[in-house]
């Protein structure tokens, strides 16, 4: 089986973020927006992003210095009003075409305590405080598998009903961030809402690749942000720190580097160069602050190359008329 040409994969994604947008581009305002990895998938598949909402300094600083042009309001979403929204994009409400968002998924994540009445597990709210205001016309809205698991299935249930609630159709499904270019196995539950007078049903992208290995992903990569070498430090290994296998994909890349699992042949944890491959980040992205700094920034942003699929599938089957 011929191996996969993983860096010419990135690099032609890098491209297509570099590239002018059309001028009749689809827009897109990224709420929960982290360093920009959600961010970067759209403007790989051709939006024009008017506004990133994101309160974390290290995360501000990491996408303002990616991405230049794109307006960042920096602070509390409670604080962010739908008129400054309008204000600081100039547009009406109804003119947006996406709403993005990544709500926070610590109280729901399996890696959690998995605290049913965790304040976290109810930012999705102001999610959808400004999708009634904006009104755009499609959402996309992110999250963690663990939220139709055990006891918070009681919280799906009230953001399904909170979403339609809100005058959209929709669809939500479990997706796999491997069968999307991705070298990561990295489930996500995918919501998509259609403004119910567009007359469209939402749907979900089918799955574009086979799963990218781990050699093919660090095929070329020069590792030079060490995050710890294991055996020094006494690590004690456990499920999440097992050493990954060549021939498969990288397990979830999470916040905590040593949590990424064991370099194939080597007694070390994976380099930031290394774990900014398996999240599918192209190498001419740039990342800043300590190695904690970036591994929390690369664990916790949706993978680019996941999200430039769902947001390609969005323009063609939803927005484009016909």
């Amino acid at each position: 089986m011929a191996q996969v040409d993983y860096k010419a994969i990135l690099d032609e994604a890098w491209q297509q973020h570099l590239a002018p947008r059309a001028e009749n581009a689809p827009t897109v305002i990224s709420t929960f927006a982290g360093c920009g990895g959600s961010s970067l998938g759209y403007s790989m598949a051709g939006f024009r992003e008017l506004l990133a909402v994101e309160w974390d300094d290290n995360a501000v600083e990491t996408f303002q210095l990616n991405f230049p042009d794109v307006p960042v309001y920096h602070g509390d979403i409670h604080k962010l009003t739908v008129e400054q929204c309008l204000q600081m994009t100039g547009l009406q409400a109804g003119e947006l075409d996406v709403l993005d968002g990544s709500p926070p998924c610590q109280g729901f994540s399996t890696a959690g305590k998995r605290i049913l009445n965790d304040d976290r597990n109810q930012l999705y709210m102001e999610f959808v405080r400004l999708l009634r205001g904006l009104k755009p016309r499609v959402f996309i809205m992110e999250n963690v598998s663990g939220l139709v698991k055990g006891k918070m299935k009681l919280v799906f249930a009230q953001m399904m009903r909170e979403l339609k609630a809100s005058g959209y159709k929709v669809r939500c499904k479990l997706l796999n961030a491997m069968y999307f270019h991705v070298p990561q196995s990295r489930q996500r539950l995918i919501f998509i809402g259609v403004r119910d007078d567009l007359g469209k049903e939402a749907s979900h992208p089918r799955a574009k690749s086979k799963p990218v290995t781990v050699k093919e992903a660090l095929h070329g990569v020069v590792p030079i942000t060490m995050t710890g070498d294991c055996v020094a430090r006494n690590h004690v290994y456990h499920s999440a720190t097992t050493r990954r296998l060549w021939e498969r994909p990288f397990g979830t890349l999470s916040g905590r580097m040593n949590r990424h699992g064991i370099h194939p042949t080597e007694s070390r944890y994976f380099a930031i160069e290394e774990c900014q491959r398996g999240a599918s980040f192209p190498d001419g992205f740039q990342f800043v602050g300590t190695p904690t700094d970036k591994c929390m920034r690369i664990g916790n942003s949706v993978p680019p190359l996941f999200m430039r699929a769902i947001a390609g599938h969005v323009y063609s089957a939803i927005l484009t008329k016909g």
